[in-house]
């Protein structure tokens, strides 16, 4: 995320902040994310220099106007003034990360060879919440590799509790006893 981006998603944010509209802004914000996931040419419109800045924020307007919260509207047509509309998911990121931290929530990465039940994924979030003392949001990612066992990535700490990597921890072992024994 480069630190433009993160000033804006910030700076978002502590507007919405004063005015009590955090989860609303963070609940469009995401909401039309996945827009501009579907469409990414979007982004990159608002963004084109050989497209005039009026026609650039004619579009915001038409797409947006009554359908989002001024400040979004707004917001997507500051970084449309500024052709940096292809930033908007680290804006985004930045926002997100001071509603996480302002609202005790911790996303977490769960690793597992084949995927989680619906009943472990409820059974380990209810355990990393109450180790954590935070609300958890949890994704599983499936990785057959991993041969068994959970790989948990959060705060950007690892915990590795899969098969493959005992068994490489195993294999270590054996090869620092073969070289004491030679």
């Amino acid at each position: 995320m480069s630190g433009l981006s993160g000033n804006y998603g910030s700076a978002l944010y502590s507007a919405t902040l004063s005015e009590n509209l955090t989860d609303r802004i963070y609940n469009e914000m995401t909401e039309l994310e996945k827009v501009f996931e579907a469409q990414p040419q979007y982004l990159r419109l608002l963004s084109a220099a050989n497209v005039s800045k009026e026609e650039r924020l004619g579009l915001v307007d038409d797409c947006l106007s009554g359908k989002v919260h001024p400040y979004i509207l707004n917001f997507m047509k500051i970084l449309t003034e500024k052709s940096i509309a292809t930033h908007y998911s680290d804006c985004l990121k930045a926002y997100r990360e001071r509603y996480y931290f302002d609202n005790g929530i911790m996303p977490v990465t769960a690793v597992t060879a084949v995927p989680l039940s619906a009943s472990q994924s409820e059974r380990l979030t209810e355990k990393i919440a109450s180790i954590s003392g935070k609300k958890i949001i949890l994704t599983n990612k499936v990785d057959p590799s991993c041969l068994g066992g959970v790989r948990l990535s959060y705060d950007s700490k690892q915990i590795d509790g899969t098969v493959s990597h005992r068994l490489k921890e195993v294999q270590e072992l054996l090869k620092l006893d073969a070289s004491k024994a030679t």
